[in-house]
C-alpha cells in the first residue's frame, strides 16, 4: 500500500513538473516577441556561452573522432573495408555523435551555469527586487539566455563535427597513409543534405532545452543554499534526460520522412 502511494505521488510530481516546464516554455514565446529586446544581454550570453564552451567541446570531439576511428579501423580491415572508415565516421558523427556529444557536453557545462546563476539570484532576492523596481526579470535573465544557448549550439556541434572529422582523419594518415585530402573528399562525397538538414534542425531544439531547463530550475529554485546546488544539479540531469528524448524524437521522424 505504501509503495503504491510512493508511485502514485512520484507520477503526481512528475506530470507536475511538466506541466509547470510547459507553462514557463509557453511564457518564453509570448515573452520573446514584445519589446523592449535585451540585445546587449544576449549577445553577452551569447560570448559566455559560446566562446567559452568550445575549447572544451574542441578537446572532447578531437579525442572522440580519434577514439572512434581506432576502434572502427580493426574491423573493417578484416573485411577489407578501410578505404570506407572516412563514409562511416562521417556519417556517425554529423548525424548522431557530433550534435548529442556536443549537447551533453553543454548540457553539463551551460545548464548547471544558469541554474546556479538564477538559483543564486532568486535566494538572495535579486530577481524580487528587479520586478519591485519595475525591470522584467523574465525578459532579461531568462529569454536571453533561452535565445543565446538556442543559437549557439548549432555553431559549436558544426566545429566540433569539423575537429571531430580532423581527429580521425589524423589517425587514418598516421595508421593506413590515408592523405586528408582523399578523407574529406570521401566524406563529403558520403555526406548529403537528408544527413545535414535533420542534424541541423535537431542541434536548434538541443539548445532550446537546454537554455530552457537551466533557466526554469535556477528562476524556480527553493530559498536557501541548498537550493542552488540542488537546482544546478537537477537541471543537468532533467535537461540530459530531454534531449535524449528530442533525439529519439527527431530520428523517428526522420526515418518517418525518408520512408515518404
Amino acid at each position: 500500500m505504501a509503495q503504491a502511494a510512493f508511485i502514485k505521488n512520484q507520477i503526481y510530481l512528475f506530470l507536475n513538473e511538466i506541466g509547470e516546464l510547459s507553462h514557463f516554455a509557453g511564457r518564453f514565446f509570448r515573452e520573446v516577441a514584445r519589446p523592449p529586446f535585451e540585445m546587449r544581454e544576449f549577445f553577452r550570453q551569447c560570448y559566455q556561452m559560446g566562446n567559452r564552451s568550445l575549447m572544451l567541446v574542441l578537446v572532447t570531439c578531437f579525442i572522440i573522432g580519434m577514439v572512434l576511428t581506432l576502434q572502427s579501423r580493426p574491423t573493417l580491415l578484416e573485411f577489407g573495408a578501410e578505404s570506407w572508415m572516412p563514409n562511416m565516421v562521417g556519417i556517425s558523427i554529423v548525424r548522431e555523435i557530433g550534435p548529442v556529444l556536443t549537447a551533453l557536453i553543454c548540457a553539463g557545462r551551460i545548464a548547471s551555469g544558469i541554474g546556479a546563476e538564477l538559483g543564486s539570484m532568486r535566494v538572495t532576492e535579486q530577481i524580487d527586487a528587479m520586478e519591485v523596481s519595475g525591470t522584467n526579470p523574465f525578459k532579461y535573465l531568462v529569454v536571453t539566455r533561452i535565445l543565446a544557448t538556442t543559437l549557439m549550439l548549432p555553431l559549436l556541434v558544426f566545429f566540433g563535427d569539423l575537429i571531430a572529422l580532423y581527429g580521425s582523419a589524423m589517425v587514418e594518415n598516421f595508421k593506413g597513409a590515408m592523405s586528408y585530402q582523399f578523407y574529406f573528399d570521401r566524406v563529403f562525397e558520403a555526406l548529403s543534405f537528408g544527413d545535414l538538414i535533420p542534424a541541423t534542425i535537431k542541434s536548434f531544439f538541443f539548445g532550446f532545452v537546454i537554455g530552457l531547463v537551466g533557466c526554469y530550475k535556477g528562476y524556480n529554485c527553493k530559498k536557501g543554499t541548498a537550493g542552488v546546488g540542488k537546482a544546478a544539479n537537477t537541471a543537468v540531469v532533467t535537461a540530459s534526460l530531454l534531449l535524449f528524448f528530442v533525439d529519439f524524437m527527431a530520428v523517428f521522424v526522420s526515418d518517418i520522412f525518408y520512408d515518404l
